[in-house]
């Protein structure tokens, strides 16, 4: 398993060199529930909300043989994910081995060194980005 971000149609593609261990999706669907007077409880079924990824890794400073990816170091990796973040744009992530290819937004970035290696520890939450798509009508 891999994990890729793109910017701008494969613009520019970064691979991420250390893949986190495991990865969480959260999937909601926008159910409500209202109370009625005769039937008590009952549930209304809604839209599949947005989903959300959250994982924890590092970015290495030095080289790894086991490192993915060893193209930028540490801070250049920070560097480069705040940039998407102040640029405001969706970025597309893929995770090979899985379906797992859609655009997102950086919704926390946590990071900073932890153990004295220069390694850049982070966690990420990102959520699903739906392009708004509206139906035009003649008249």
């Amino acid at each position: 398993m891999d994990m890729f971000f793109s910017e701008n149609n494969r613009k520019k593609v970064v691979q991420l060199p250390i893949v986190p261990s495991e990865f969480k999706i959260q999937s909601p669907f926008n159910n409500e529930i209202y109370t009625t007077i005769s039937q008590g409880d009952i549930a209304l079924i809604g839209q599949r909300g947005l989903k959300t990824i959250t994982f924890s890794t590092f970015f290495p400073k030095k080289t790894y043989s086991f490192a993915r990816s060893k193209k930028y170091k540490g801070w250049e990796y920070v560097e480069l994910f705040e940039s998407w973040r102040d640029k405001r744009i969706p970025i597309r992530l893929v995770i090979t081995n899985t379906p797992i290819n859609m655009l997102i937004l950086i919704d926390n970035f946590e990071y900073g060194p932890q153990d004295g290696s220069g390694d850049i520890y982070y966690s990420l939450s990102l959520s699903e980005f739906k392009e708004i798509k509206l139906k035009t009508k003649r008249v």
